[in-house]
């Protein structure tokens, strides 16, 4: 077998998941090759492919460097991406697509790359041209649908999952995310096609992803009592599943309340005023605000950053694979406040948009790291919404998460979602206690109400002058990658406001514990 041939069998292995046979081709090849980076390049993606990031990057590095062709500048800003280095991933990635790659997988690669650092606009190009070079590899069709999803292009999204559903008729994430791009209506929706495809699946996540796609158009159609069926059986078979227990919730707001309770990162922090957090309960109007704001010419959308949690984790030192554990706020404790600021600046500046000297970071579950925030960033602003209890409990209980992100476990259950929104109330006064005059609450409902009054005072909040072009936040052209897409896109509107009430028999118990708890329901 000539060197050409075995280069390519190691390609063929790692394509088909053969770690072992590409292991072995790819070293063999740098052993016989030392001076090509054919066999260093393999090596590298063999490490990638086993989970070892931080060891693929030394090797496609090199073999960069030696041989920067766009297949290998695409893998590389995968891994560098993967590795949090976004800042280095995204120029990488870019690099990558002004060298006009030919072939779909390092066009699919670079749209990925440029997704997660938030350009859903750039990523359309390269998925486009992966379609176009690839258009029955199921990935590739979907990636491209949800970026037309996320950058408004509802109908062109809509036909691309259509196409994806003809080729693969039972792929439960396009199911999924077909069924919640619109509003469906008694002429045009999927009900019939999902419940004929549930039948037919056995895999818990897919399943999952089908009732709450069913749960969605049964809901839009009127049928609620169909719909809560499908939310509590998906939810209940999820929380199984992950055998959650509020206990892990409930020590991380008692580490947060006990630890700044006392006098923490002593020190000054760094004095940037550019952030602006929007944190609260998600499902409750961060994304409708970061919308507001982003409308302003001063201020641009980052999107929700993962920069705090990992600034904090980073400096925390502990050895928990998790991003966020008591012992993490414990460790955390001891961190100077400025360098912590400058950790979160470093994560946070590849996504800024250019040319705003403000940005919005709309990370809901910053909730747990305010504290964090008004220490090491003493002039950012902080916005935290504030909906009806009910209609936040019943708003995440119907909304299907990163299924694998723990921040949102809590969900899977009505009652686990009413204890953590009552711990949840209970530090938002301990933070406006422990910080006053940092966090503006912002009440949803007030905004619907009053949404000029309430937008003059969160833009006084920020620190910025009045600008009408916030109340036509609905023209905003901006990508939107929540599942709030569909609905900042139009007018203000109470349409949600009370909504929990259509299911008021399945949220008694949550009505009950609340009274019981003095929180206000009404």
């Amino acid at each position: 077998m000539t060197y050409e041939a075995r280069v390519s069998a190691a390609e063929k292995a790692l394509e088909r998941g053969d770690i072992a046979q590409a292991a072995g081709l790819a070293a063999a090849l740098s052993n016989e090759r030392p001076d090509l980076s054919d066999g260093g390049y393999l090596l590298g993606l063999v490490e990638a492919a086993s989970g070892r990031i931080s060891r693929a990057l030394p090797l496609v590095e090199r073999a960069v460097a030696q041989s920067p062709t766009p297949q290998r500048l695409s893998q590389y800003a995968r891994l560098l991406s993967q590795g949090r280095r976004d800042g280095e991933a995204g120029r990488t990635a870019r690099t990558a697509l002004a060298l006009d790659p030919q072939d779909a997988l390092s066009l699919d690669t670079i749209g990925c790359v440029l997704a997660r650092l938030g350009d859903h606009e750039g990523s359309i190009v390269p998925f486009k041209g992966a379609v176009a070079r690839a258009g029955d590899d199921i990935g590739f069709r979907y990636n491209l649908a949800a970026a037309c999803g996320f950058t408004g292009r509802i109908a062109e999204a809509r036909e691309h999952y259509e196409a994806l559903l003809s080729r693969a008729p039972n792929y439960a994430r396009a199911h999924y995310a077909l069924a919640i791009l619109r509003r469906n209506d008694a002429t045009d929706n999927h009900v019939d096609r999902l419940r004929e495809v549930l039948a037919g699946t056995t895999d818990p996540l897919d399943l999952m992803r089908l009732r709450y796609a069913l749960a969605k158009e049964l809901e839009d159609l009127g049928r609620h009592d169909e719909a809560y069926a499908e939310l509590a059986t998906a939810n209940a078979a999820r929380k199984r599943d992950l055998g959650y227990d509020f206990a892990i919730d409930a020590s991380l707001f008692d580490a947060l309340e006990a630890g700044f309770s006392t006098d923490v990162l002593a020190g000054t922090g760094l004095a940037d005023a550019a952030p602006i957090f929007v944190i609260g309960m998600p499902r409750t109007g961060t994304t409708l605000v970061d919308r507001i704001l982003s409308s302003h010419p001063d201020v641009g959308s980052a999107g929700e950053l993962q920069a705090m949690p990992l600034a904090v984790k980073e400096l925390a030192r502990t050895p928990s694979r998790v991003v966020v554990d008591a012992a993490t706020i414990h460790a955390s404790l001891a961190a100077d406040p400025r360098e912590l600021g400058e950790r979160y600046m470093a994560r946070a500046t590849p996504h800024r948009p250019a040319g705003t000297a403000r940005f919005v970071d709309k990370l809901p579950a910053n909730i747990l790291y305010a504290g964090h925030i008004a220490r090491a960033l003493p002039h950012a602003r902080i916005v935290c919404l504030r909906r009806n209890p009910m209609d936040t409990v019943w708003s995440n209980f119907k909304n299907l998460f990163a299924p694998g992100s723990p921040y949102y476990f809590y969900s899977n259950d009505l009652m686990d979602t009413a204890r953590y929104y009552a711990r949840f109330d209970r530090l938002m006064a301990f933070w406006q206690r422990r910080f006053p005059g940092r966090i503006l609450e912002l009440s949803y409902e007030a905004l619907v109400a009053d949404q000029e009054g309430e937008t003059r005072r969160l833009l006084a909040h920020c620190g910025l002058g009045w600008d009408a072009s916030t109340l036509a936040f609905h023209e905003n052209k901006a990508a939107v990658a929540t599942p709030s897409a569909a609905q900042v896109r139009r007018p203000i509107n109470a349409d949600a406001v009370g909504r929990w009430r259509v299911h008021a028999d399945a949220m008694g118990p949550v009505r009950r514990f609340f009274e019981a708890n003095g929180i206000v329901v009404d």
